[in-house]
């Protein structure tokens, strides 16, 4: 335990930001550190989002069932200067040798400006590309295919769409939300070369009216499979199922939010992920900089298919899960165009789930219709 958790006390930042750390160290007031690894997480928002911090919080929990472990963790953390405060918090304070500042946009500058100053932490990212040329050793990459995901949630949404209009709330065109809504749309073609994928991109990764505004309007104009690529898509699943639109989830399951209308959805496995990791520390072990992995390696699953599967959506489902299996599955293959009509795969060519320049995307297939700025 630390000196930090109660109601009514400072945050680790705010205690760190008031100059209150600084004295404490200089006093030799540091806390004892407990014996063993002692692991923090850090999130953008809550941990019960029933999304992108719920998933890593279910990692967390998994962690901190492990014997020799110590986990801290903090919430609601804004991508800024917040972020280095509470990681120096961790080391300081709780002696935290791996840190897994979990949001996209701690990377850059945030890790990298504390990690060189903290050479025996290792600093764990989620999604970030590591590059030996330009990054500390001491800071790791890792993430997931999840992009394999949102195929199959789009082949069971082409089956499922009676429009054949599909939506998708989006939070920012990076390269991982433009995989996801692409890999959405080219699963439901494989089912109809004639679907079409609405985007919308809200400009951040939770706010919460306007992903329903962007819910509403994509039904509006007719889509009747939503999906999303937000922090916390409650709000979208909630919106649409009271529309009456079928809905395919992300990050964590769901279900419980639309029972009737929920599909399926694209999940992080985290608790197996992190605790390799942590075992690999516990055992004086190094993790590698660059970690990757998809269905095959328990990094992602999938949630249940709903009652409403039709039988051939859940056959089409299986089949090509199974494929994914096998690894080598290229979503990305060619003649394939972009939406501004640039070619992205010429006739032949096909880029496998682990090609690394798929984290580079910076285009939406043909079929979608919006816009990456």
């Amino acid at each position: 335990m630390t000196m930090f958790k109660g109601a009514g006390r400072l945050s680790r930042r705010g205690f760190l930001g008031a100059g209150a750390g600084a004295a404490a160290l200089a006093a030799g007031l540091r806390p004892a550190h407990a014996a063993g690894l002692t692991v923090g997480f850090i999130y953008v928002g809550p941990k019960d989002d029933f999304g992108y911090n719920q998933a890593h919080a279910e990692g967390a929990a998994a962690v901190k069932a492990m014997a020799g472990v110590t986990v801290i963790e903090e919430e609601n953390v804004a991508e800024t200067v917040d972020v280095q405060k509470s990681m120096e918090s961790m080391i300081q304070f709780d002696g935290a040798s791996l840190l897994f500042p979990t949001s996209f946009g701690y990377f850059d500058p945030h890790i990298l400006a504390l990690a060189p100053k903290h050479p025996d932490v290792r600093f764990q990212h989620a999604g970030g590309l590591w590059s030996a040329e330009k990054h500390p050793a001491n800071v790791g990459s890792y993430f997931g295919y999840i992009g394999m995901g949102q195929y199959l949630n789009g082949v069971v949404a082409g089956h499922m769409s009676k429009t054949k209009k599909l939506g998708f709330v989006a939070a920012k065109p990076i390269p991982q939300v433009l995989m996801n809504i692409n890999s959405f749309l080219l699963g439901a073609r494989s089912v109809d070369p004639s679907i079409t994928c609405q985007v919308i991109f809200t400009g951040e990764w939770s706010l919460a009216v306007k992903e329903a505004e962007a819910t509403n309007a994509l039904i509006d104009q007719g889509a009747d499979v939503i999906t999303a690529h937000v922090d916390g898509p409650k709000v979208t699943m909630e919106t649409a199922a009271g529309r009456g639109a079928w809905v395919c989830g992300y990050h964590a399951d769901q279900t419980a939010l639309a029972p009737e209308k929920y599909l399926t959805g694209a999940e992080w496995n985290w608790p197996v992920v992190y605790t390799r990791m942590a075992q690999t520390m516990l055992d004086g072990g190094t993790i590698d900089n660059f970690v990757r992995g998809g269905l095959a390696d328990d990094f992602i699953k999938m949630s249940p298919l709903g009652p409403a599967v039709t039988d051939a959506a859940r056959a089409q489902f299986e089949a090509t899960k199974a494929e994914i299996m096998k690894g080598g599955f290229a979503a990305i293959k060619g003649p394939l165009m972009s939406n501004t009509g640039a070619v992205v795969a010429a006739a032949g060519e096909a880029f496998e789930e682990t090609d690394v320049r798929l984290e580079s995307m910076d285009y939406l297939v043909e079929g979608v219709i919006g816009a990456t700025s």
